[in-house]
């Protein structure tokens, strides 16, 4: 198989083009999973000491353009270390495990990254996500062919037959990260509005955590009886948003709820400050 790279004239074969993949992917990757092991690397007794007060600095300019500038301490060399070594596993082995780890590793870094502004918003997109993933899904293989074919860290996946064969079964399942992700940042900012309130039971949160663990087995569930790709943004929406929803209408706060705005609870303390 070629692909055709119009703009050279050649072709580039399709070894060389999954190349070129894994090598972004091992870049992107070790860099998401060394984000998420600096907090742990720094929880070791006596990590401490490898943190100084003064951090490196890392910039590449041309005058007073400024193309690259970062921030690093030992902690952070450290990590990248280990997620330079895990990405040198994952080129090799391809191993679905090492898949997973950097998948997650995408996922959290964008679910921290990633602000949807209001409940409003995030009402609305995952409305409108519902029925673009129904159609992708039920209406197309693109999406199906795309996940199966595509050999990178875009998805997590688990061996059906891991009862069977352990580790090294063949009969995968497969969850796009965005399927994690989009609902995430929503949960996220349930999450945010709770802090908002100045409760510490985070309850729209611990709802939004469980409503998502049900949306996710009504997935798994319905794909074990058919046998057939579903969807789980078709299972996932209605349960993530719809159940906070249904609890704050019981407890009476669904405009509070619903009114939430992160840009405006932050103009307001720019307010406040600037008094």
């Amino acid at each position: 198989a070629v692909v055709s790279t119009q703009s050279t004239g050649k072709y580039l074969s399709a070894e060389h083009l999954n190349m070129v993949v894994a090598s972004y992917f091992f870049i992107v990757g070790s860099l998401a999973l060394t984000a998420i092991l600096r907090p742990i690397v720094g929880m070791i007794p006596g990590s401490s000491l490898l943190v100084e007060p003064e951090l490196y600095h890392l910039k590449f300019n041309k005058g007073s353009n400024v193309f690259v500038e970062c921030k690093f301490d030992m902690l952070h060399v450290i990590s990248l270390g280990l997620s330079s070594a895990f990405g040198v596993w994952y080129l090799m082995k391809k191993h679905w495990l090492a898949n997973n780890i950097f998948g997650l590793a995408f996922s959290v870094n964008g679910i921290e990254m990633i602000s949807l502004g209001s409940v409003k918003n995030g009402c609305i997109l995952l409305s409108l996500l519902f029925f673009y993933d129904i159609f992708w899904v039920f209406g197309t293989e693109v999406m199906v062919e795309v996940a199966k074919n595509l050999d990178a860290p875009i998805k997590v996946v688990f061996p059906m037959d891991f009862l069977e064969k352990g580790i090294f079964g063949t009969n995968f399942a497969m969850l796009g990260l965005g399927d994690i992700v989009l609902p995430g940042v929503f949960i996220a900012l349930l999450l945010r509005y709770d802090a908002s309130k100045g409760e510490s039971s985070n309850l729209y949160f611990y709802t939004g955590f469980v409503a998502y663990i049900l949306g996710m087995a009504m997935t798994i569930g319905v794909l074990t009886i058919f046998n057939a790709a579903q969807p789980a943004l078709l299972y996932l929406v209605p349960t993530c948003v719809g159940i906070p929803l249904l609890v704050s209408l019981i407890k009476g706060e669904f405009s509070s709820v619903i009114a939430y705005d992160e840009e405006v609870k932050e103009e307001k303390a720019d307010e406040k400050k600037s008094e």
